[in-house]
């Protein structure tokens, strides 16, 4: 199964791919989204919205997982977020793909056991996860990679749980 994992943000997205073979995770790509804080929004996200296309044709990834926003401190960043998120939503709807959303806490206890994880915690376990490899690059490459693993562990667990 290859899995595309987007951590939204209108500044910064993190995308990854990552491939499941007899339990093995690898991940073929990752990287960042940048768009510039200074641009209008509508120009950011149609940023974002050629670049995941652009990902998803050359990729093929089977099925898309999103994380959700949060409402933090900052509501505008939520919103933001969020509409880094719907743009992603769009695109994947666009190519057929199916989406799953996950929380940050759904996350980091599917990556690494415990909800209230750091990005440091997380960042280490998706090394150790896809055989050792070294992240290079800001949390949001970490973060798109957890949550297409996230995903790829719900469906591990969906599949056990519907033989039975």
């Amino acid at each position: 199964m290859r899995i595309l994992g987007i951590d939204p943000g209108t500044v910064s997205t993190g995308v990854a791919i990552v491939d499941s073979m007899s339990g093995d995770l690898t991940s073929p790509f990752h990287s960042v989204i940048k768009t510039k804080k200074n641009q209008k929004i509508e120009c950011r996200l149609t940023i974002i919205y050629d670049s995941i296309e652009k990902i998803i044709l050359d990729m093929n990834p089977d099925e898309i997982s999103i994380e959700e926003p949060f409402v933090s401190e900052n509501p505008r960043t939520a919103i933001a977020i969020g509409q880094a998120q719907a743009t992603a939503l769009i695109i994947a709807t666009k190519h057929k793909k199916p989406v799953t959303r996950y929380s940050a806490r759904e996350i980091k206890q599917s990556v690494t056991n415990n909800g209230g994880s750091s990005k440091e915690q997380v960042k280490s376990m998706v090394e150790i996860l896809l055989g050792n490899i070294q992240i290079k690059g800001p949390d949001d490459i970490s973060d798109a990679l957890a949550v297409a693993i996230c995903h790829h562990n719900s469906k591990l667990i969906q599949n056990l749980t519907f033989r039975e």
